[in-house]
């Protein structure tokens, strides 16, 4: 045997060894930005995943297989998020994909997912007015999280004038132009709504705040409706402070601010304002003592907190998992299938679920802030609220509908004209 063959023949074993491993492990993807303005609250989400991973690999994996991690880093460049997400799926071959935060890189993702029929699962509370086949949304739609968070400064603290506070970008836009749309129909007349957006990463709060505070006094109780982003809130919250602006004269609910983000914050200020998510970490029940616990393990610090992404990263992976079990397979087509109906334990009590529209149930929580950093609840639904794709009070959304279940298959179903608008 010549010393070529030889050679060959030991680079074709290596290559096979190589093939067999790879083919021994289920590669999930990880892509969260680990640096930028974003990292404050995504380099948490990319721990959650390695850590439920680590959890599922102790009951044995999946499918008789070892789970395996690929981590990238989009670095809060939302064009990078496709790059990365067309990385992971083509040259990594992951199975699946947990991963963005702001909507800007999500839609920045969406065409991948489509193109390479690939799964991706988003955990972060949104705007809507999107359904696709390739996205499974574990975080809060409009109405499970934005308009309750409305329902109850109007109802139980008797706000009539409102501040929409939010970061210049799709998802405060959206979301807003929801809210708007909402409070004139409830009777809010255009001078009692304030609209203000900021670029990511603003520092300069001090004009803002004046104005809010100029806006507040008109003699109607005032409140801020918060759709701020990353770390831009580290200095929204300490002008607040700085103004006096209390909880008590202006109350700010917020929809991107958590555990997480507070725990890098002077809270003494801000005790009172609020948050509506649908889980706190001071939730009450086993399953999530028992989640805060796994995770201040595998973190190795008491003194990390939990927070509501983390725990839609919770169900979503949680739901995969069954999903995969289920279809006997991680392939693309038969995951989507079974994923919908499929039901897991949330962590503030009850039983989620995936809905047709790729969206799930969830509870509704408003939550104070304390002065150690936790939120009191305050105010919840009395039971789950289903995830709405697009929203009844936009004229052009309120005639869709989303059902990926057949016979409609299809993400933006128009009732007026029976036909699908959206993608199949």
């Amino acid at each position: 045997m010549n010393k070529m063959f030889k050679l060959s023949l030991a680079g074709l074993v290596t290559s096979l060894s190589f093939s067999a491993l790879a083919e021994e492990t289920i590669k999930v993807g990880v892509l969260h930005s680990l640096s930028g303005t974003m990292a404050i609250s995504e380099t948490t989400l990319k721990d959650t995943v390695l850590m439920l991973i680590e959890e599922q690999n102790k009951k044995g994996g999946l499918l008789g297989k070892k789970l395996e991690p690929v981590v990238v880093d989009p670095a809060s460049n939302w064009p990078l998020f496709a790059e990365k997400a067309r990385e992971l799926i083509e040259k990594e071959q992951v199975d699946v994909v947990f991963g963005g935060w702001t909507s800007v890189s999500r839609k920045s993702m969406l065409p991948v997912f489509e193109e390479l029929n690939s799964i991706l699962f988003y955990p972060v509370q949104y705007e809507g007015e999107e359904s696709s086949k390739n996205v499974f949304y574990t975080g809060a739609a409009p109405n499970q999280q934005a308009i309750p968070a409305v329902d109850y400064l109007m109802e139980e603290l008797e706000v009539e004038r409102w501040v929409l506070a939010g970061t210049d970008y799709v998802y405060p836009r959206t979301t807003n132009k929801i809210l708007e749309a909402y409070l004139k129909s409830k009777g809010v007349a255009a001078k009692d709504i304030m609209i203000n957006y900021t670029p990511f990463g603003h520092s300069d709060w001090q004009s803002i705040v004046s104005d809010i505070k100029k806006f507040g006094s008109a003699g109607k109780k005032t409140a801020v409706v918060s759709t701020i982003n990353g770390d831009a809130n580290v200095p929204f919250y300490k002008e607040l402070g700085a103004q006096g602006m209390s909880a008590e004269d202006i109350p700010v609910i917020a929809f991107s601010v958590g555990e997480e983000e507070l725990s890098g914050m002077d809270t003494e200020p801000l005790v009172g304002h609020l948050a509506a998510w649908n889980y706190f970490m001071s939730v009450d029940t086993e399953a999530n003592q028992e989640f805060v616990e796994t995770w201040q393990d595998f973190i190795q610090s008491e003194e990390r907190v939990t927070n509501d992404p983390m725990e839609a990263h919770y169900v979503g992976f949680n739901m995969w998992v069954q999903a995969v079990t289920n279809a006997g397979t991680t392939d693309a087509e038969a995951v989507q299938d079974a994923l919908i109906g499929v039901s897991v334990p949330n962590l503030s009590g009850g039983f989620s679920t995936m809905l047709p529209n790729h969206h799930i149930t969830k509870p509704v929580l408003i939550g104070e802030i304390q002065d150690d950093g936790q939120f009191d609840i305050v105010w919840e639904t009395t039971g789950l609220v289903a995830g709405d794709a697009w929203s009844a009070y936009l004229p052009e959304s309120a005639k869709l509908f989303s059902s990926w279940s057949k016979p409609f298959s299809c993400g933006a179903f128009n009732v007026e004209t029976n036909t699908c608008s959206g993608s199949k």
